[in-house]
């Protein structure tokens, strides 16, 4: 099935379908990562009840992110102009799907779990995707450009929020903003443009609202 459909352009009703289907995978199924975790190997360490509450509020907050990432590249490669931005585009959602796969798996070893608002997350950002896409593709990259940078920033700030003795969730972390840069430099090659004011300070506004609801809930 798969050799016959990358053997003829996709049309539109394909990728419907197809986005359809990652869209239920994404908040309702459990991606599978085509790589081992970061926390592979790495000593578990004991966490009293409090941080344990704390580390798995940072995780699902990062799950949500990864959440929001598959639906932005699902929006924007629906929407894309040119073809090879579009497979760009599939090619880092495919990229992400092992950060929301790990995500997933450390909050499972944390004995929590992902934001019961993850539906709602995944169906505005794929909204704010098409609206970006719509703009052109070098306004689409420039989007991926600029969430990647507040992605890194929002990476590093977790990774001083863990408790100390997390090193599990803090090496999944490092994994992801070391890809998220690389996600970011890729677009900016393709001709990502900066973000006009005050574009990018009402997406770090509608990241702090998500980042406080999927933090608790």
């Amino acid at each position: 099935m798969d050799t016959v459909m990358n053997a003829r352009t996709l049309t539109p009703l394909d990728r419907l379908l197809a986005g359809i289907e990652r869209a239920l995978e994404t908040v309702a199924g459990t991606p599978e990562a085509h790589r081992h975790s970061p926390a592979h190997g790495v000593a578990a360490a004991e966490l009293d009840d409090k941080e344990r509450r704390h580390a798995a509020g940072l995780m699902r907050v990062n799950h949500t992110g990864e959440v929001c990432a598959q639906a932005l590249y699902d929006g924007q490669a629906a929407f894309a102009r040119q073809e090879e931005n579009r497979e760009h585009l599939n090619t880092a959602a495919a990229e992400e799907t092992d950060h929301l796969a790990w995500c997933a798996e450390r909050l499972h070893e944390l004995d929590s779990q992902p934001s019961l608002l993850n539906p709602l997350w995944y169906a505005g950002s794929y909204a704010i995707g098409a609206l970006a896409a719509l703009a052109g593709d070098k306004v689409s990259l420039g989007f991926v450009v600029e969430t990647e940078k507040q992605v890194e920033a929002h990476l590093a700030e977790h990774m001083d929020k863990l408790p100390a003795q997390d090193e599990r969730s803090r090496a999944v972390l490092k994994q992801m903003q070391d890809e998220e840069a690389l996600h970011a430099q890729r677009a900016r090659e393709r001709g990502g443009i900066a973000l006009p004011f005050p574009i990018p300070q009402m997406m770090q506004a509608t990241s702090m609202v998500m980042k406080t609801v999927a933090y608790r809930v």
